[in-house]
C-alpha cells in the first residue's frame, strides 16, 4: 500500500508540481493551501507524513507543527517543511518546534523524495522495533544518505561565513567520524572509548547544532564549514 502524503502550501504552481512529482514517485497526496485547511484535513484522514511550507499567511508553518505536537493524534507524524528561507536561525527554530526535515526553497525534488522515503522508512522501523531513535536500522539509514550526500558536497551550499560553534576536541573529533559516515560501534572504536560515550558527543552535537538526525548534521556541518 502506498504512502499518503498531505502537502501544505499556498503557491498553487509549486503545489502542484511537487504533487505531481510525489504521485508519478508513488505516493498517494492530498494537497491544502493553508494551515487551516490542512488541519479540518487531518481530522478525517491521517497521513503518513506531512510536507509543509513555513511562509503561509494566517497561521504559518511553525504555528501549523506546534499545533499538530501539541495533539497526541500527530506527536510523532512525520513533518518536512519547505521554505524560501535559508538562515540557520530559521532552522534551528524549525527543528527545535519539532520538524524531521528542512528543505529550502529552490529544492531538487529527487532530494524530498528521498527524505520523504528516510523519514517513512523510519517510522516504520521504530514502531516494529524498541529503541526508537537508537534503532540500529535507523542508524544504517542515515548513514546510508550521508554517504550519498558526500558523494555529491557541489549540491550543498557553504553559508558564508562559517558560523562558531564552541565544540571540545573530542566533539570535534565524533562529528568527523560521522561526517565520515561511520557508525557509533566504528567511532567508538577509532577513538577507543565505549559507544555509549559516542552517543552521549552525538547527542550533544544535535543539541549544539539545533538537529535532531545524524543526515541533519552532516549536511548542517558541511554547510557551515564545521568538519575538518
Amino acid at each position: 500500500m502506498s504512502a499518503q502524503l498531505l502537502l501544505v502550501d499556498d503557491e498553487p504552481g509549486l503545489r502542484e508540481a511537487v504533487k505531481e512529482y510525489l504521485q508519478d514517485s508513488g505516493f498517494k497526496v492530498q494537497v491544502a493551501s493553508n494551515a487551516t485547511d490542512a488541519w479540518q484535513m487531518l481530522q478525517k484522514n491521517v497521513p503518513d507524513l506531512v510536507i509543509s511550507d513555513v511562509m503561509m499567511p494566517k497561521v504559518d508553518g511553525y504555528q501549523f507543527l506546534k499545533q499538530l505536537r501539541e495533539d497526541p493524534r500527530f506527536k510523532s507524524l512525520p513533518v518536512v517543511f519547505l521554505t524560501a528561507r535559508g538562515m540557520t536561525s530559521d532552522r534551528i527554530l524549525g527543528y527545535q518546534a519539532g520538524c524531521d526535515a528542512y528543505l529550502p526553497k529552490p529544492f531538487d525534488p529527487e532530494e524530498l523524495e528521498a527524505i520523504v522515503k528516510n523519514l517513512l522508512e523510519r517510522r516504520t522501523t521504530g514502531a516494529n522495533t524498541a529503541g526508537g531513535g537508537n534503532d540500529i536500522e535507523d542508524i544504517k539509514l542515515q548513514i546510508a544518505a550521508i554517504r550519498g550526500m558526500l558523494e555529491d558536497t557541489n549540491r550543498i551550499v557553504q553559508t558564508p561565513p562559517p558560523i562558531r560553534i564552541d565544540l571540545t576536541p573530542r566533539e570535534q573529533s565524533v562529528l568527523d567520524l560521522v561526517a565520515e559516515g561511520l557508525m557509533n560501534k566504528e567511532i567508538a572504536r577509532r577513538l577507543e572509548t565505549s559507544v555509549r560515550n559516542v552517543e552521549k558527543y552525538v547527542s550533544r552535537l544535535f543539541s549544539k547544532t539545533g538537529t535532531n538526525s545524524r543526515t541533519e548534521l552532516v549536511r548542517y556541518a558541511l554547510e557551515h564549514g564545521l568538519t575538518r
